[in-house]
């Protein structure tokens, strides 16, 4: 990476990605009277919304449809507490935190155990070029993709369409992919436990819940709800990396903080959409310091306005996001299918 570019100015100094490191880890310690109540205005309105969905089938579908967006937005806080625990994050205890997420992921349709070790990889690998594919969106370079045969890169484009990347890929990903160890099928037998363990407790839920309302019911509301929190997390997943400025690199070029801190978005979201998404947004403060609570991170924008202004992206900003799909590894940034066609034919 150009060492020019991986700097921001802080008061009269000059700070890079790795000085940031010392600053940031004052912000570590988690509260766990905030944490808990954290989690109680997250999890029961998502009960209460999610039976007030059943409740609304006897009116119209359209309201329970309605019902299931704000619905899905708790479901990807509740995800997004169960992402802090696997970062060891939302409370002080190991023990603790593991709990918390192995139940979350009940009914966040993810095993814990499983999630935490490619998320783990997924930051200890993010912005390298030689090391994608572990809690990765699939991204080629324009040189691998021009390689590809005509029916390769069809499969590619069809992934990287919208319909596919923001649609059926996530419900994919949540409601079936995640029902087994993927990529950990012969890593041990921890990961089928936790991707087992997940299953059993999930069916016996649904068990429950059809016992009592239904199979009908149980689906009108459960994957409309599952549907839309699986594809508001892919977005988010998506554009954190995925963006015009961010900043890859090969394996011999490449640094872990620094490809957290300038390969990682903010994302500015207005201040209801920053709630639902546990402040996810200010990602590259995030990927530089993982152990900061979710509850912290504005905390350290305002304390750093320097770090609020780099790599900012807008809601609005983020709808171009959409159309980038290769990395070009001449001009160093993301760049799209048409742009791509363009070089090739220049």
């Amino acid at each position: 990476m150009n060492s020019t570019q991986n700097h921001v100015q802080s008061g009269d100094s000059i700070k890079s990605a790795r000085d940031w490191l010392p600053l940031l880890m004052r912000y570590w310690q988690p509260s766990t009277i905030r944490s808990t109540l954290e989690l109680a205005m997250t999890f029961i309105p998502f009960i209460t919304l999610w039976a007030a969905a059943w409740w609304a089938l006897s009116i119209s579908y359209w309201l329970t449809l309605a019902i299931s967006i704000p619905a899905g937005g708790f479901m990807v806080r509740l995800f997004l507490i169960q992402h802090d625990c696997g970062h060891g994050a939302f409370l002080s205890k190991k023990t603790a935190n593991d709990w918390v997420g192995r139940f979350l992921g009940v009914f966040t349709l993810t095993p814990y155990y499983v999630w935490r070790r490619a998320h783990a990889a997924h930051h200890a690998s993010s912005g390298n070029l030689d090391r994608r594919g572990l809690g990765d969106i699939d991204t080629l370079t324009v040189q691998e993709y021009q390689a590809l045969s005509r029916s390769g890169r069809i499969g590619y484009r069809l992934y990287r369409h919208p319909l596919i990347l923001f649609g059926l890929g996530p419900a994919y990903n949540f409601l079936l992919r995640q029902r087994l160890p993927l990529g950990f099928m012969r890593a041990g037998w921890r990961y089928w436990i936790s991707a087992m363990g997940t299953n059993a407790f999930m069916l016996l839920m649904a068990v429950v819940l059809i016992h009592f309302i239904g199979l009908g019911p149980f689906l009108l509301v459960h994957l409309p709800i599952a549907i839309v929190a699986a594809s508001i997390g892919v977005w988010l997943f998506y554009v954190q990396h995925q963006f015009e400025g961010t900043v890859w690199a090969r394996d011999s070029e490449w640094t872990v903080q620094d490809a957290a801190l300038y390969g990682s978005s903010h994302y500015d979201l207005p201040g209801i959409l920053r709630w639902f998404t546990a402040n996810i947004g200010v990602h590259h403060v995030h990927h530089l310091c993982s152990k900061i609570p979710y509850y912290r991170l504005q905390q350290v924008l305002r304390d750093y306005p320097e770090l609020a202004a780099l790599k900012r992206m807008t809601l609005w900003q983020s709808l171009k996001c959409v159309k980038l799909g290769l990395w070009d590894e001449n001009q160093k940034k993301l760049i799209s299918f048409a742009e791509a066609r363009a070089l090739q034919m220049s």
